[in-house]
C-alpha cells in the first residue's frame, strides 16, 4: 500500500512512518519545517525515515501541487498542524496551517479513486480545559490551537458525510516518548538535565492532570485505524492511556531516571492549557481493540536514553558544524 504521511518531520508522524516501512508499506511524506521548533530536529528525524526507506518532500501543503509530487496514493495520515498554545504563534498561522492546510489535502484526497483511508489526527485540545469524557463531550476549546484543530477535524469529517472519503479522526492525548516536540514537558526536563540549563515551569502545572500517553501505543493506534477503516470511517475516536498522572508525578519519575539538579524558574500560568485530560477509550477499545500497554515510568526511560544518547550528540555535532 503507498501512504502519505503529512508533518512527517514530526515526533509521531516519523514513528508511523518507520513502522510502516517496517511491515513492507510504501511510504511518501510531507514536511514544510515549520520554524515553530527548530527545524534541525525534525531533520534528523526525517534522516531516520529516509534511512528506513521512506521518501520526503519538504514543502508546504498549501502551496504544493500534490497531485503532481506524489500522484496516487491509497491511504492519507494527516499529521501536519501548527501546534502548541503559544501566544506568540499569530492566530493566523493555526488557520493557515490546521485549516487551510486540510483544506488543501481533503481536496487532493477526494480526486484518489483508490483511496482506502483517510486518518486524521485531531487532540483532546478540542475539548477545552477538562478532558475526560467520550467523544459525545461538547467541544469546548480554549485556545487557537483547539479552535483550529476542531475546525479541521469537522472539515475532514465533512467530506465523510458529504462524498463518503474513508475519514476517521484520532484525538490523542498527551503524547511523549522519543522526538517529543522540544516546548513539551520531558522533553525540556531531560534537556535541562542534561545541559544544566533551566527548567521552565507554569505556576500551578505540577498539580495539572495528564493521560500521558507513550507514542509507541499511538502509533498502533494509527496502524489499527488503517487496517479497520471500513469499520472507524466517520468514527471519532479518543486515543491515550486511561491512566493519569499529574506533572509532578512525572517530574518524580525523572528525578529518579536521571539523578541530578533540576533548575527550576517558575513562570506565570500559561494561556490556554488544560487543567485535567483523562482519556476515555471505550470506543477504541470496541472499534479498534486498542488498549495501551506502556506505563509512564515505562516510557520514560526509553526517551531519556534517546535524548542522552542520539539527539543531544546529533545537534552538538549540528551546531559545531554551522558555528
Amino acid at each position: 500500500m503507498k501512504i502519505l504521511i503529512t508533518g512527517i518531520g514530526g515526533a509521531i508522524g516519523s514513528h508511523v512512518a518507520e513502522a510502516l516501512l517496517e511491515r513492507g508499506e510504501t511510504v511518501f511524506g510531507i514536511d514544510n519545517l515549520d520554524p515553530y521548533y527548530d527545524p534541525a530536529i525534525k531533520l534528523l528525524n526525517i534522516a531516520d525515515v529516509k534511512a528506513a526507506g521512506g521518501k520526503v518532500e519538504i514543502a508546504d501543503i498549501n502551496t504544493s501541487d500534490l497531485r503532481k509530487t506524489f500522484g496516487e496514493v491509497n491511504a492519507i495520515v494527516h499529521f501536519a498542524a501548527q501546534p502548541g498554545i503559544s501566544k506568540e504563534t499569530g492566530f493566523s498561522r493555526y488557520v493557515e496551517n490546521n485549516i487551510s492546510a486540510t483544506s488543501a489535502l481533503l481536496a487532493y484526497a477526494l480526486g484518489l479513486p483508490k483511496l482506502r483511508a483517510f486518518v486524521h489526527i485531531s487532540t483532546s485540545s478540542i475539548y477545552g480545559k477538562t478532558a475526560r469524557g467520550s467523544e459525545e463531550e461538547l467541544p469546548r476549546p480554549i485556545s487557537p490551537y483547539g479552535v483550529t484543530k476542531l475546525a479541521a477535524e469537522q472539515l475532514a469529517l465533512s467530506k465523510f458525510r458529504s462524498d463518503g472519503l474513508p475519514v476517521v479522526s484520532l484525538r490523542l492525548f498527551s503524547v511523549y516518548g522519543p522526538r517529543e516536540r522540544p516546548e513539551k514537558l520531558y522533553h525540556k526536563l531531560i534537556h535541562s538535565i542534561l545541559t544544566e540549563a533551566e527548567f521552565p515551569l507554569y505556576q500551578g502545572s505540577e498539580t495539572h492532570v495528564r493521560s500521558f500517553t507513550y507514542v509507541g501505543d499511538i502509533v498502533r493506534a494509527c496502524i489499527l485505524a488503517l487496517d479497520r477503516i471500513e469499520a472507524v470511517q466517520g468514527e471519532i475516536i479518543n486515543i491515550g492511556n486511561d491512566q493519569t498522572s499529574t506533572t509532578g508525578e512525572g517530574i518524580a519519575i525523572i528525578r529518579d531516571i536521571a539523578p541530578g539538579r533540576i533548575r527550576i524558574v517558575e513562570l506565570p500560568p500559561r494561556y490556554g492549557d488544560q487543567k485535567e485530560t483523562q482519556a476515555v477509550i471505550d470506543k477504541a477499545k470496541r472499534l479498534l481493540d486498542f488498549v495501551p500497554t506502556i506505563a509512564l515510568r515505562e516510557g520514560l526511560q526509553p526517551q531519556f536514553d534517546w535524548h542522552a544518547k542520539k539527539l543531544l550528540p546529533r545537534l552538538q555535532g549540528v551546531q559545531r558544524r554551522t558555528s
